[in-house]
């Protein structure tokens, strides 16, 4: 089974690497055509003179990009070349409802289709313990499952395509809770007068103990904001997450909070840094 991995970006490209360590990478592409060349010469294989080029002499396709219209744009590219056994599997975070249009072009060719969003940040893009989180048909899902598993270690399952989505859009809501709360816990700390390298150690271990608090909480403190997961990024996501919502009659205040954080943020010139950019407006002022 080849496969070709195209959207070469903070997470695409550690992905990319450990598809190619498995042994199933045969061709990449990127928008910037510089970092596919880069890469195809790191990992000795085809860098594509485009998607559709890609697409042709492989069998799964993974796409892994920023937007919903950067999907289909590079699902729209691959279309003249699928082949009814081919297998196009998006790791983006879109919306259900792109994920539900790019499976229904798909399958105008008779290929198959997979939503499979993907969290564990920088870090698990590069040591392969990704969580994946899969909408579509479950032979289909069998049938690429070692190639997943190569950038994946919990690989679940959800449903029909689109549930894949709507399973990361209940992370992102999650994360940008977390994210709040550590941030005004931290700050508070830091207003306190504590050491917070020692704050952030005990407290891991405990009932407060999380991914993020552990992972960023260090760096965040010390006014590190490197990605990690870019803000813009989530900002676009939560937005995804409060348009479903709005259409279900549902409120999600944290992620109001989040949002209007985050443009904030953003309207000053931080949307590239990493989310625990978000202690910028939570820390005490000197």
């Amino acid at each position: 089974m080849k496969a070709g991995f195209i959207g070469l970006g903070a997470m695409g490209a550690p992905m990319a690497r450990n598809v190619a360590k498995g042994h199933y990478l045969a061709s990449v592409w990127n928008r910037t055509e510089a970092s596919a060349i880069t890469l195809s010469q790191e990992l000795n294989v085809q860098c594509a003179a485009s998607p559709a080029l890609l697409a042709s002499h492989v069998d799964v396709v993974l796409i892994c990009v920023s937007a919903d219209a950067d999907v289909l744009d590079v699902v729209h590219g691959i279309l003249p070349a699928l082949r009814p056994q081919t297998v196009v599997i998006d790791m983006s975070t879109v919306s259900s409802d792109t994920a539900r249009e790019a499976a229904r072009l798909v399958g105008s060719k008779g290929a198959d289709f997979l939503d499979a969003p993907v969290t564990g940040g920088v870090e698990g893009a590069k040591n392969g313990t990704l969580a994946i989180m899969v909408g579509g048909k479950p032979e289909t899902l069998e049938k690429v499952m070692p190639v997943l598993e190569t950038m994946g270690s919990r690989i679940v399952h959800m449903g029909d395509v689109g549930t894949g989505q709507a399973a990361k859009a209940v992370n992102q809501i999650m994360a940008a809770g977390i994210n709040e709360a550590v941030a005004e816990a931290l700050a508070f700390g830091a207003a306190l007068g504590l050491d917070m390298r020692k704050v952030i150690d005990v407290v891991s271990g405990g009932a407060a103990g999380n991914w993020f608090l552990e992972k960023r909480g260090p760096t965040m403190t010390q006014g590190i904001f490197k990605p990690g997961f870019k803000l813009a990024l989530h900002h676009k996501d939560l937005k995804i997450c409060k348009g479903i919502a709005d259409k279900l009659g549902l409120k999600l205040p944290v992620t109001e909070m989040a949002v209007n954080d985050y443009a904030k943020l953003i309207a000053e010139g931080h949307g590239e840094e990493d989310i625990s950019a978000l202690y910028r407006l939570k820390r005490p002022s000197s």
